[in-house]
């Protein structure tokens, strides 16, 4: 890779001297009107409620968490540009390989609420995507879907498919081995791979700066010998370019890129987490200003494209979206014994535990219907 082999906005925004890419401010304002990418009115809307779904939709999920009709659930707030953005560059023939906090891509691949919710209540027919295409199921474990996505566009590249992949981390697996196997070998390979890092502050209670001493994570493209750009995560416009951008470049034959998404989980880790003890009410409240559905109504207004009922939009959301919920509670879950009997021949006591604290859950949620 040579820097004339670079697009122009990687070349302009050398993650070596940590430069990002921006085009609009946290009030709307355009700050770099020739990086402006070319969208009518109609697909900016569309962006916008695509993003307002999501958000909607992760609310939701989360009050049905903590009414105990859903297990621990992993919050998407403040991440909607990134994951819309991504959505509006993936193709039906490309590949999702998703880690645990991408429900917008999700969604714009095919997958419905009603499985995301029967995944996140234990239900293995949630992983089944009937209607999205090329998706692999959510990971869970930190670091393991790169290997699997590098792996893909190695497939794809030796069958000379047209396909690319698009997959997703944190930025505390980037300290997981499976991270540089998987971009070293994407690199040696120059495989169709678009890896982004959704660098949102927190590895759950662990900062970024405890997570690596180089100066952003896009730099860490540069071992590797693939491209790295780093980006306002926030800025939906930012990232549908940066997104477009690398689609381009993986298509072309060229290779794997790698894309850091500056951002800032506004909510918990999951809905088990707590993070007013680890964070400052007044870091969350400076981070919520750059809220990536706020900038961009903002950016729609001063342009004179606001024409959206929020509230009416919103309330038809969350009937669909309460009627996928309660489709999925009534699904029938699949024989317990399928998930406790047949890993060992004779059942650990540890499992027995689990097993019965189970069936008690179970119980009690037949006695509350």
């Amino acid at each position: 890779m040579t820097p004339n082999d670079l697009p122009e906005i990687f070349r302009d925004h050398n993650p070596l001297e940590d430069k990002m890419l921006q085009v609009i401010d946290n009030e709307g304002n355009i700050i770099s009107g020739e990086l402006m990418p070319q969208l009518d009115d109609n697909t900016i809307i569309d962006a916008y409620q695509k993003m307002l779904y999501e958000r909607t939709a992760d609310e939701m999920a989360i009050s049905f968490q903590r009414q105990g009709r859903m297990y621990t659930y992993t919050p998407n707030l403040g991440q909607e540009a990134i994951h819309i953005a991504a959505g509006m560059n993936i193709r039906k023939e490309d590949w999702l390989v998703p880690a645990f906090r991408e429900m917008g891509t999700l969604l714009a691949k095919g997958v419905t609420m009603k499985e995301m919710f029967l995944f996140y209540n234990g239900n293995e027919h949630g992983s089944s995507f009937q209607n999205a295409h090329h998706v692999l199921p959510i990971a869970i474990s930190i670091g393991t879907q790169l290997q699997h996505a590098t792996g893909i566009g190695y497939s794809v590249k030796y069958r000379k498919k047209d396909e690319t992949v698009f997959t997703f981390i944190g930025d505390g697996g980037t300290s997981e081995g499976d991270f540089s196997e998987a971009l070293n070998f994407a690199g040696v390979w120059q495989v169709p791979v678009i890896f982004t890092v959704q660098n949102n502050q927190y590895a759950i209670s662990v900062p970024v700066k405890a997570q690596t001493n180089s100066v952003n994570l896009a730099v860490k493209s540069v071992a590797f010998g693939i491209p790295g750009i780093k980006v306002d995560g926030n800025d939906f416009f930012a990232m549908y370019l940066a997104y477009q951008t690398a689609s381009e470049y993986a298509r072309s034959g060229r290779g794997a890129v790698l894309i850091e998404a500056l951002t800032y989980r506004l909510g918990a880790h999951t809905t088990s987490d707590d993070p007013t003890k680890y964070r400052k009410k007044e870091e969350e409240e400076l981070w919520g200003l750059t809220d990536p559905l706020v900038r961009l109504k903002r950016y729609m207004e001063r342009s004179g494209i606001w024409q959206i009922d929020e509230e009416t939009l919103k309330d038809t959301y969350r009937q669909e979206i309460e009627q996928q919920f309660l489709d999925a509670e009534k699904s029938k879950t699949y024989p317990l014994d399928d998930v406790f009997a047949y890993m060992y021949t004779d059942m650990p006591d540890e499992l027995r535990r689990q097993k019965a604290e189970y069936e008690q859950f179970l119980s009690w949620k037949e006695t509350r219907e």
